[in-house]
């Protein structure tokens, strides 16, 4: 278990990471089907990457914290459907900070698109498509193949996928037809979505390791800067 170190650079950094991800939360990306008002953001394009830097309880703790800030700052409405969003990008930063465990050594990252895809094909409709949930054995065959930033980042954004579809086949209304119509968007987004991710990581690290150059220590160890994805000449 990780031990939690909340020093005062810890909080200065989540509390920056909830400014940037209050401004990505609010700028929209593409509408959900089935549903009025809501969207996915620009936030689909970072959100995880707090699991690489912070690890997998902090990294989860500052995901949870960003979006809190946003609903608290937005005034939405406290109903059951914008909680249970809050809940997907935490599994895509606990996926993403996991990834130099491979397959049964991160066990959780593994039960998480099983269950999904469980819940998913226990609902009437969902049995109807079920080759829809799918998708998310992607997160599963990443974890069987060498560690890859673009495949960590797919496997994360499908595992973010796999929370959301299987609360959503439960809790907002659509026919079979609608999730058959999905397909290709998915596949279109999510693609999207990890090379998003990828490149955000990429320039964060670029950044942290530019900011701690400059500033030896300003990080109290606590942030980790995956060299390999520094870019040099920066």
């Amino acid at each position: 278990m990780e031990k939690l170190n909340f020093n005062t650079k810890t909080i200065v950094f989540l509390a920056l990471f909830a400014i940037v991800s209050l401004i990505g939360l609010n700028v929209n990306f593409s509408k959900l089907v089935g549903a009025e008002n809501q969207f996915f953001t620009l936030f689909q394009f970072f959100g995880p990457i707090a699991g690489g830097f912070l690890g997998a309880t902090v990294g989860v703790a500052s995901v949870l914290l960003a979006q809190l800030v946003n609903y608290l700052f937005v005034g939405k409405e406290l109903n059951l459907l914008n909680l249970l969003r809050l809940t997907p990008m935490l599994f895509g930063a606990y996926y993403f900070a996991k990834n130099k465990d491979r397959l049964l050594n991160d066990r959780l990252s593994i039960a998480i698109p099983i269950v999904a895809m469980a819940a998913f094909m226990l609902h009437p409709i969902g049995r109807e498509v079920w080759y829809f949930s799918l998708y998310w054995t992607i997160p599963i065959i990443a974890k069987l193949l060498p560690d890859h930033l673009i495949l960590r980042s797919l496997g994360a954004t499908m595992t973010t996928h796999a929370v959301g579809g299987a609360f959503w086949v439960w809790t907002i209304p659509m026919t079979a037809a609608q999730w058959q119509a999905l397909i290709p968007v998915v596949a279109y987004e999510r693609a999207l979505f990890a090379l998003g991710i990828a490149a955000s990581y990429v320039a964060f690290n670029t950044v942290l390791n530019k900011i701690a150059e400059i500033n030896p220590g300003i990080f109290g160890g606590m942030v980790n800067v995956e060299q390999k994805y520094v870019l040099a000449k920066f």
